[in-house]
């Protein structure tokens, strides 16, 4: 069942660790049950690598450039600029120069539930890639190899 969610500023949930970008979750699958709204942010070069999931996604660029692709279009997107990722697309970002951050809004996934795990030592840069695309796929996500 949604909920209320009222989040005074300087009020927000711990940042999550997503291999050297941070997820806050500004609102879960719990709180609005129809999408979950993030902020990350980065570091110049961080980001997720090529994947897809079921569910859209939409960023929208605060602060710095994002570099990203979805399917086979590449752009540089700048603090104003929406993305938005039909659900199905392969996508990747990455923070351009001086780092960055996003308000991220998905449509009745479980990122943060993904999310949550990864904070757990998940790293898109580890070795361990197995273990990654185990995580993933466990929440719907499948990670480009």
């Amino acid at each position: 069942m949604p909920k209320t969610v009222i989040m005074p500023e300087g009020n927000r949930p711990a940042p999550l660790n997503a291999g050297g970008f941070m997820i806050t979750v500004l609102a879960s699958r719990s709180d609005a049950s129809h999408y979950e709204i993030f902020h990350q942010s980065g570091p110049e070069g961080k980001g997720p690598g090529p994947h897809f999931h079921p569910w859209d996604e939409a960023l929208y660029i605060l602060e710095g450039e994002l570099i990203c692709s979805v399917d086979v279009v590449e752009t540089v997107a700048r603090p104003g600029a929406l993305i938005h990722v039909p659900g199905g697309s392969t996508h990747w970002f990455r923070f351009g120069s001086g780092g960055g951050s996003v308000l991220a809004i998905t449509s009745q996934g479980n990122a943060s539930a993904m999310f949550t795990e990864y904070d757990q030592g998940v790293d898109w840069a580890s070795a361990d890639r197995e273990q990654l695309i185990g995580v993933a796929a466990r929440h719907g996500q499948t990670i480009i190899r």
